[in-house]
Protein backbone atom coordinates (compact mmCIF):
# COMPACT_ATOMS: atom_id res chain seq x y z
CA UNK A 1 0.00 0.00 0.00
CA UNK A 2 1.73 3.37 -0.96
CA UNK A 3 1.95 5.49 1.94
CA UNK A 4 0.81 9.36 1.66
CA UNK A 5 3.08 12.13 2.97
CA UNK A 6 1.19 13.69 5.55
CA UNK A 7 3.72 17.10 5.40
CA UNK A 8 3.23 17.54 1.93
CA UNK A 9 -0.38 17.16 2.12
CA UNK A 10 -0.37 19.85 4.88
CA UNK A 11 1.68 22.20 2.72
CA UNK A 12 -0.68 21.49 -0.03
CA UNK A 13 -3.49 22.68 1.67
CA UNK A 14 -1.97 26.31 2.11
CA UNK A 15 -3.74 26.53 -0.99
CA UNK A 16 -7.23 24.95 0.17
CA UNK A 17 -8.40 21.61 -1.23
CA UNK A 18 -5.27 20.93 -2.93
CA UNK A 19 -4.33 18.76 0.45
CA UNK A 20 -7.57 17.06 -0.10
CA UNK A 21 -6.95 16.45 -3.89
CA UNK A 22 -3.68 14.85 -2.75
CA UNK A 23 -5.46 12.78 -0.28
CA UNK A 24 -8.21 11.98 -3.22
CA UNK A 25 -10.89 13.76 -1.41
CA UNK A 26 -12.26 15.25 -4.65
CA UNK A 27 -15.56 16.53 -3.52
CA UNK A 28 -14.14 17.74 0.04
CA UNK A 29 -10.78 19.24 -1.99
CA UNK A 30 -13.21 21.07 -4.74
CA UNK A 31 -15.81 22.49 -1.63
CA UNK A 32 -13.00 23.90 0.08
CA UNK A 33 -11.22 25.36 -3.28
CA UNK A 34 -14.43 27.08 -3.81
CA UNK A 35 -15.30 28.53 -0.58
CA UNK A 36 -11.79 30.06 -0.31
CA UNK A 37 -12.62 31.31 -3.55
CA UNK A 38 -15.28 32.97 -3.05
CA UNK A 39 -14.53 34.21 0.05
CA UNK A 40 -11.54 36.47 -1.33
CA UNK A 41 -13.98 37.35 -4.02
CA UNK A 42 -17.25 38.27 -2.49
CA UNK A 43 -15.09 40.57 0.85
CA UNK A 44 -12.12 41.63 -0.21
CA UNK A 45 -13.50 44.96 -1.25
CA UNK A 46 -15.25 44.59 2.05
CA UNK A 47 -12.65 44.29 3.71
CA UNK A 48 -10.50 46.83 1.94
CA UNK A 49 -12.51 49.76 3.13
CA UNK A 50 -13.17 47.79 6.97
CA UNK A 51 -9.54 47.64 7.65
CA UNK A 52 -9.05 51.00 6.24
CA UNK A 53 -11.70 52.25 8.45
CA UNK A 54 -10.71 50.22 11.29
CA UNK A 55 -7.40 52.18 11.58
CA UNK A 56 -8.11 55.89 9.85
CA UNK A 57 -11.57 56.33 11.60
CA UNK A 58 -12.47 58.38 8.26
CA UNK A 59 -10.62 61.39 6.79
CA UNK A 60 -13.15 63.38 5.43
CA UNK A 61 -15.98 64.89 7.65
CA UNK A 62 -19.63 64.88 7.13
CA UNK A 63 -18.67 61.77 4.06
CA UNK A 64 -17.02 58.88 5.97
CA UNK A 65 -18.91 58.22 8.87
CA UNK A 66 -16.32 56.54 11.76
CA UNK A 67 -18.98 54.79 13.56
CA UNK A 68 -20.07 52.54 10.17
CA UNK A 69 -16.29 52.76 9.37
CA UNK A 70 -15.58 51.14 13.15
CA UNK A 71 -18.44 48.52 12.53
CA UNK A 72 -17.67 47.36 8.94
CA UNK A 73 -13.85 46.89 10.70
CA UNK A 74 -14.64 45.07 13.27
CA UNK A 75 -17.02 43.14 11.30
CA UNK A 76 -13.58 42.61 9.08
CA UNK A 77 -11.91 41.49 11.82
CA UNK A 78 -14.59 38.87 12.92
CA UNK A 79 -14.90 37.61 9.49
CA UNK A 80 -11.14 36.85 8.97
CA UNK A 81 -11.00 35.39 12.49
CA UNK A 82 -13.40 32.76 10.88
CA UNK A 83 -11.87 32.66 7.75
CA UNK A 84 -8.54 31.52 9.48
CA UNK A 85 -10.08 29.00 11.64
CA UNK A 86 -11.33 27.56 8.84
CA UNK A 87 -8.26 27.69 6.71
CA UNK A 88 -5.85 25.91 9.79
CA UNK A 89 -8.72 23.06 9.92
CA UNK A 90 -8.67 22.75 6.39
CA UNK A 91 -4.51 22.11 6.75
CA UNK A 92 -4.63 19.87 9.68
CA UNK A 93 -7.94 17.50 8.60
CA UNK A 94 -5.48 17.24 5.23
CA UNK A 95 -2.45 16.14 7.66
CA UNK A 96 -4.50 13.69 9.60
CA UNK A 97 -6.62 12.50 6.88
CA UNK A 98 -3.18 11.09 5.21
CA UNK A 99 -2.13 9.99 9.13
CA UNK A 100 -5.03 7.71 8.71
CA UNK A 101 -4.25 6.51 5.54
CA UNK A 102 -1.11 5.35 6.60
CA UNK A 103 -2.54 4.01 9.38
CA UNK A 104 -4.96 2.02 7.70
CA UNK A 105 -7.86 3.59 9.50
CA UNK A 106 -9.05 5.36 6.59
CA UNK A 107 -12.93 4.35 5.43
CA UNK A 108 -13.14 3.53 1.94
CA UNK A 109 -16.70 2.75 1.43
CA UNK A 110 -18.06 6.09 -0.06
CA UNK A 111 -21.95 5.66 1.32
CA UNK A 112 -19.59 4.78 4.67
CA UNK A 113 -17.65 7.68 4.58
CA UNK A 114 -20.44 9.92 3.91
CA UNK A 115 -22.23 8.89 6.68
CA UNK A 116 -18.89 8.99 9.07
CA UNK A 117 -19.03 12.82 7.64
CA UNK A 118 -22.41 13.50 8.66
CA UNK A 119 -21.72 11.75 12.47
CA UNK A 120 -19.08 14.35 12.81
CA UNK A 121 -19.99 17.57 11.50
CA UNK A 122 -24.18 17.18 12.85
CA UNK A 123 -23.45 18.68 16.53
CA UNK A 124 -21.33 21.69 14.19
CA UNK A 125 -24.71 22.28 12.25
CA UNK A 126 -26.72 22.38 15.26
CA UNK A 127 -24.73 24.77 17.58
CA UNK A 128 -23.45 27.33 14.17
CA UNK A 129 -27.08 29.21 14.35
CA UNK A 130 -26.61 29.89 18.33
CA UNK A 131 -22.68 30.68 17.33
CA UNK A 132 -23.43 33.13 14.85
CA UNK A 133 -26.27 34.89 16.98
CA UNK A 134 -23.69 34.95 19.69
CA UNK A 135 -20.87 35.97 17.79
CA UNK A 136 -23.07 39.13 16.33
CA UNK A 137 -25.29 39.74 19.02
CA UNK A 138 -23.07 39.83 21.84
CA UNK A 139 -19.51 39.64 20.48
CA UNK A 140 -19.29 42.37 18.03
CA UNK A 141 -21.28 44.70 20.45
CA UNK A 142 -18.46 44.27 23.33
CA UNK A 143 -16.04 44.59 20.60
CA UNK A 144 -17.71 47.90 19.43
CA UNK A 145 -17.87 49.47 22.65
CA UNK A 146 -14.15 48.35 24.07
CA UNK A 147 -13.21 50.18 20.51
CA UNK A 148 -15.33 53.42 21.66
CA UNK A 149 -13.77 53.58 24.81
CA UNK A 150 -10.23 54.77 23.05
CA UNK A 151 -11.85 57.48 20.62
CA UNK A 152 -12.77 60.61 21.49
CA UNK A 153 -16.61 59.87 20.66
CA UNK A 154 -18.32 62.54 22.43
CA UNK A 155 -20.65 66.00 22.23
CA UNK A 156 -18.52 67.73 20.62
CA UNK A 157 -16.93 65.21 18.22
CA UNK A 158 -19.41 63.25 16.96
CA UNK A 159 -19.79 61.78 13.50
CA UNK A 160 -21.07 62.31 10.83
CA UNK A 161 -19.80 65.92 11.50
CA UNK A 162 -16.94 65.34 12.65
CA UNK A 163 -14.53 61.98 12.26
CA UNK A 164 -13.61 60.00 15.47
CA UNK A 165 -9.94 59.95 16.40
CA UNK A 166 -8.10 56.74 18.46
CA UNK A 167 -6.86 58.49 21.75
CA UNK A 168 -5.48 55.35 23.40
CA UNK A 169 -5.88 55.30 27.51
CA UNK A 170 -6.49 59.10 27.25
CA UNK A 171 -9.98 58.22 28.61
CA UNK A 172 -8.57 55.78 31.51
CA UNK A 173 -6.23 58.19 32.30
CA UNK A 174 -9.27 61.02 32.78
CA UNK A 175 -11.37 59.00 34.20
CA UNK A 176 -8.65 58.73 37.27
CA UNK A 177 -6.88 61.58 36.85
CA UNK A 178 -9.51 64.95 36.89
CA UNK A 179 -11.13 65.62 39.82
CA UNK A 180 -15.16 65.79 38.89
CA UNK A 181 -14.51 62.15 37.15
CA UNK A 182 -12.15 60.49 39.85
CA UNK A 183 -14.64 61.59 42.74
CA UNK A 184 -17.60 60.74 40.82
CA UNK A 185 -16.33 57.22 39.90
CA UNK A 186 -15.24 55.78 43.23
CA UNK A 187 -18.38 57.83 44.84
CA UNK A 188 -20.72 55.58 42.67
CA UNK A 189 -19.03 52.36 42.43
CA UNK A 190 -18.56 51.91 46.27
CA UNK A 191 -22.12 52.76 46.11
CA UNK A 192 -22.62 50.14 43.83
CA UNK A 193 -20.67 47.43 45.79
CA UNK A 194 -22.76 48.53 49.44
CA UNK A 195 -26.06 48.77 47.12
CA UNK A 196 -25.07 44.83 45.33
CA UNK A 197 -23.95 43.35 48.73
CA UNK A 198 -26.39 44.70 51.18
CA UNK A 199 -30.07 44.42 48.95
CA UNK A 200 -28.86 40.98 47.84
CA UNK A 201 -27.95 39.38 51.00
CA UNK A 202 -31.02 40.76 52.70
CA UNK A 203 -33.49 39.38 49.80
CA UNK A 204 -31.85 36.14 50.31
CA UNK A 205 -31.64 36.00 53.79
CA UNK A 206 -35.19 37.08 54.05
CA UNK A 207 -36.23 34.18 51.15
CA UNK A 208 -34.20 31.64 52.97
CA UNK A 209 -35.94 32.50 56.65
CA UNK A 210 -39.26 32.06 54.84
CA UNK A 211 -38.35 29.08 53.28
CA UNK A 212 -37.61 27.41 56.29
CA UNK A 213 -40.89 29.16 58.28
CA UNK A 214 -43.12 28.18 55.85
CA UNK A 215 -41.03 24.11 55.39
CA UNK A 216 -41.54 23.77 59.01
CA UNK A 217 -43.91 20.79 59.44
CA UNK A 218 -45.91 22.58 62.27
CA UNK A 219 -46.95 25.41 59.63
CA UNK A 220 -50.37 24.89 57.84
CA UNK A 221 -51.66 25.70 55.07
CA UNK A 222 -48.16 25.70 53.03
CA UNK A 223 -49.86 26.24 50.03
CA UNK A 224 -51.37 29.08 50.26
CA UNK A 225 -48.80 30.55 52.39
CA UNK A 226 -46.44 29.89 49.57
CA UNK A 227 -48.75 31.66 46.87
CA UNK A 228 -49.03 34.39 48.94
CA UNK A 229 -44.88 35.11 49.28
CA UNK A 230 -44.22 34.77 45.60
CA UNK A 231 -46.67 36.92 44.02
CA UNK A 232 -44.99 39.92 44.13
CA UNK A 233 -42.76 38.30 41.87
CA UNK A 234 -45.78 37.55 39.37
CA UNK A 235 -46.43 41.66 39.37
CA UNK A 236 -44.31 42.87 36.45
CA UNK A 237 -41.23 44.85 38.67
CA UNK A 238 -41.76 47.81 36.21
CA UNK A 239 -45.49 48.43 37.42
CA UNK A 240 -44.01 47.20 41.40
CA UNK A 241 -41.23 50.28 41.04
CA UNK A 242 -43.45 52.87 39.90
CA UNK A 243 -46.16 52.45 43.17
CA UNK A 244 -43.16 52.38 45.62
CA UNK A 245 -42.20 55.68 43.59
CA UNK A 246 -45.46 56.65 44.33
CA UNK A 247 -46.32 55.36 47.92
CA UNK A 248 -42.28 56.94 48.59
CA UNK A 249 -43.29 60.25 47.43
CA UNK A 250 -42.41 63.42 50.23
CA UNK A 251 -45.19 65.34 49.16
CA UNK A 252 -48.56 62.90 48.35
CA UNK A 253 -46.99 59.25 49.96
CA UNK A 254 -48.78 57.00 51.93
CA UNK A 255 -45.77 55.93 53.45
CA UNK A 256 -45.16 59.30 55.08
CA UNK A 257 -48.51 60.63 54.93
CA UNK A 258 -50.56 57.41 56.56
CA UNK A 259 -47.98 55.50 58.37
CA UNK A 260 -44.77 57.56 59.60
CA UNK A 261 -46.00 60.68 60.02
CA UNK A 262 -49.26 59.84 62.06
CA UNK A 263 -47.71 57.23 64.16
CA UNK A 264 -44.16 57.95 64.93
CA UNK A 265 -44.80 61.20 63.91
CA UNK A 266 -41.03 61.45 61.47
CA UNK A 267 -41.14 61.89 57.51
CA UNK A 268 -37.78 61.52 56.28
CA UNK A 269 -37.10 63.05 52.55
CA UNK A 270 -36.66 59.84 50.75
CA UNK A 271 -36.60 61.40 47.20
CA UNK A 272 -34.30 64.38 48.79
CA UNK A 273 -32.15 63.07 51.17
CA UNK A 274 -29.51 60.54 49.79
CA UNK A 275 -29.19 58.45 52.93
CA UNK A 276 -32.67 57.83 52.73
CA UNK A 277 -33.04 57.42 49.36
CA UNK A 278 -30.63 54.48 49.54
CA UNK A 279 -32.81 53.26 52.54
CA UNK A 280 -36.22 52.85 50.04
CA UNK A 281 -33.88 51.40 47.37
CA UNK A 282 -32.48 48.59 49.64
CA UNK A 283 -36.50 47.89 50.72
CA UNK A 284 -38.21 48.03 47.63
CA UNK A 285 -35.36 45.35 46.12
CA UNK A 286 -35.34 42.88 49.17
CA UNK A 287 -39.39 43.05 48.39
CA UNK A 288 -38.61 42.60 44.59
CA UNK A 289 -35.98 39.92 44.93
CA UNK A 290 -36.84 37.45 47.99
CA UNK A 291 -40.02 35.56 45.92
CA UNK A 292 -37.53 34.29 43.51
CA UNK A 293 -35.02 33.20 46.19
CA UNK A 294 -37.75 31.63 48.46
CA UNK A 295 -39.16 29.44 45.62
CA UNK A 296 -35.43 28.36 45.24
CA UNK A 297 -35.13 27.72 48.56
CA UNK A 298 -38.84 26.22 48.91
CA UNK A 299 -38.05 23.46 46.33
CA UNK A 300 -34.44 22.67 47.78
CA UNK A 301 -35.57 22.22 51.06
CA UNK A 302 -38.29 19.66 50.41
CA UNK A 303 -35.58 17.31 48.92
CA UNK A 304 -33.08 17.24 51.93
CA UNK A 305 -34.35 13.76 53.52
CA UNK A 306 -36.40 13.79 56.70
CA UNK A 307 -33.89 11.02 57.71
CA UNK A 308 -30.95 13.49 58.09
CA UNK A 309 -32.83 15.78 60.59
CA UNK A 310 -33.97 12.67 62.78
CA UNK A 311 -30.21 11.00 62.87
CA UNK A 312 -29.46 14.71 64.09
CA UNK A 313 -32.07 14.76 66.94
CA UNK A 314 -30.91 11.21 68.43
CA UNK A 315 -27.22 13.14 68.53
CA UNK A 316 -28.98 15.48 70.35
CA UNK A 317 -28.11 18.31 67.92
CA UNK A 318 -30.06 21.69 68.48
CA UNK A 319 -32.03 23.55 65.95
CA UNK A 320 -29.10 25.95 64.85
CA UNK A 321 -26.80 23.27 64.69
CA UNK A 322 -29.05 21.22 62.49
CA UNK A 323 -29.72 24.44 60.42
CA UNK A 324 -25.75 24.80 60.10
CA UNK A 325 -24.37 21.42 60.01
CA UNK A 326 -27.32 20.09 57.23
CA UNK A 327 -29.77 22.89 56.21
CA UNK A 328 -27.80 25.76 55.06
CA UNK A 329 -24.62 23.72 53.10
CA UNK A 330 -27.29 21.68 51.77
CA UNK A 331 -29.32 25.11 50.11
CA UNK A 332 -25.80 27.06 48.89
CA UNK A 333 -24.84 23.98 47.44
CA UNK A 334 -27.90 23.55 45.26
CA UNK A 335 -28.07 27.55 44.53
CA UNK A 336 -24.87 28.86 44.79
CA UNK A 337 -24.90 29.48 40.51
CA UNK A 338 -27.85 31.33 41.18
CA UNK A 339 -27.00 33.24 44.07
CA UNK A 340 -24.41 34.96 42.34
CA UNK A 341 -26.15 35.55 39.32
CA UNK A 342 -28.07 37.41 41.81
CA UNK A 343 -25.46 39.23 42.83
CA UNK A 344 -24.53 40.04 38.76
CA UNK A 345 -28.05 41.05 38.23
CA UNK A 346 -28.41 43.20 41.20
CA UNK A 347 -24.65 44.92 40.58
CA UNK A 348 -26.36 46.21 36.68
CA UNK A 349 -29.93 46.88 38.18
CA UNK A 350 -30.74 49.87 36.17
CA UNK A 351 -34.71 49.58 36.35
CA UNK A 352 -35.03 50.10 40.32
CA UNK A 353 -32.18 52.72 40.41
CA UNK A 354 -33.94 54.79 37.06
CA UNK A 355 -36.95 54.77 37.49
CA UNK A 356 -37.43 55.12 41.34
CA UNK A 357 -35.41 58.62 41.63
CA UNK A 358 -33.43 58.32 38.46
CA UNK A 359 -30.16 57.91 40.23
CA UNK A 360 -31.46 61.43 42.70
CA UNK A 361 -30.72 63.53 44.05
CA UNK A 362 -27.84 65.38 42.87
CA UNK A 363 -24.44 65.49 44.29
CA UNK A 364 -22.29 68.93 43.62
CA UNK A 365 -19.20 68.43 42.27
CA UNK A 366 -20.09 65.04 40.43
CA UNK A 367 -21.93 63.83 37.07
CA UNK A 368 -23.40 60.95 38.72
CA UNK A 369 -26.55 61.16 40.95
CA UNK A 370 -26.08 59.82 44.59
CA UNK A 371 -27.97 56.74 43.91
CA UNK A 372 -26.38 56.15 40.91
CA UNK A 373 -24.73 52.50 40.62
CA UNK A 374 -22.26 52.50 37.52
CA UNK A 375 -24.79 51.00 35.17
CA UNK A 376 -27.17 54.31 35.55
CA UNK A 377 -24.18 56.56 35.44
CA UNK A 378 -23.27 54.94 31.79
CA UNK A 379 -26.31 55.15 30.55
CA UNK A 380 -26.44 58.76 31.87
CA UNK A 381 -23.20 59.53 30.30
CA UNK A 382 -24.17 57.66 26.79
CA UNK A 383 -28.02 59.12 26.21
CA UNK A 384 -28.01 62.29 28.03
CA UNK A 385 -24.22 63.73 28.22
CA UNK A 386 -23.89 61.87 24.62
CA UNK A 387 -20.27 61.00 26.23
CA UNK A 388 -20.12 57.78 24.61
CA UNK A 389 -16.37 57.40 24.83
CA UNK A 390 -16.22 57.85 28.91
CA UNK A 391 -19.25 55.40 29.00
CA UNK A 392 -17.30 52.83 26.93
CA UNK A 393 -14.65 53.16 29.39
CA UNK A 394 -17.17 52.50 32.10
CA UNK A 395 -18.78 49.64 30.45
CA UNK A 396 -15.30 48.10 30.53
CA UNK A 397 -14.70 48.59 33.83
CA UNK A 398 -17.80 47.18 34.62
CA UNK A 399 -17.70 43.57 32.67
CA UNK A 400 -13.95 42.98 34.12
CA UNK A 401 -15.78 43.60 37.93
CA UNK A 402 -18.93 41.04 37.19
CA UNK A 403 -16.79 38.71 35.20
CA UNK A 404 -13.88 38.66 37.60
CA UNK A 405 -15.86 38.17 40.82
CA UNK A 406 -18.32 35.66 39.08
CA UNK A 407 -15.33 33.41 37.97
CA UNK A 408 -13.42 33.87 41.14
CA UNK A 409 -17.14 32.94 42.77
CA UNK A 410 -17.91 29.95 40.56
CA UNK A 411 -14.52 28.43 41.05
CA UNK A 412 -15.04 28.71 44.90
CA UNK A 413 -18.29 26.46 44.87
CA UNK A 414 -19.21 22.86 45.38
CA UNK A 415 -21.20 23.24 42.65
CA UNK A 416 -18.34 23.12 39.93
CA UNK A 417 -15.87 21.27 42.33
CA UNK A 418 -18.11 18.24 42.72
CA UNK A 419 -19.89 16.65 40.00
CA UNK A 420 -22.47 14.60 42.24
CA UNK A 421 -23.20 14.79 46.08
CA UNK A 422 -22.31 16.77 49.20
Amino acid sequence: MNQRNAKLAAMLSIIPGLGQFYNKQIVKGLCCLIFFISFISVFYQFFNIGFWGLFTLGTVPKLDDSRVLLAQGIISLLLIAFALTLYIVNIIDAYRTAERFNRGEEIKEPKARRIAAWDKTFPYLLISPGMFLLVFIVVFPLLFMGAVAFTNYNLYHAPPRHTLEWVGFDNFKTLFTIDIWRHTFFSVITWTIVWTLVATTLQIALGLFLAIIVNHPLVKFKRLIRTVLILPWAVPAFVTILIFAALFNDEFGAINNTILQPLLGVAPAWLNDPFWTKVALIAIQTWLGFPFVFALFTGVLQSISPDWYEAADIDGASSWQKFRQITLPHVLFATAPLLIMQYAGNFNNFNLIYLFNEGGPPVPGQNAGSTDILISWVYSLTFEFNNFNMGAVVSLIIGFIVAIIAFLQFRRTSTFKDEGGI
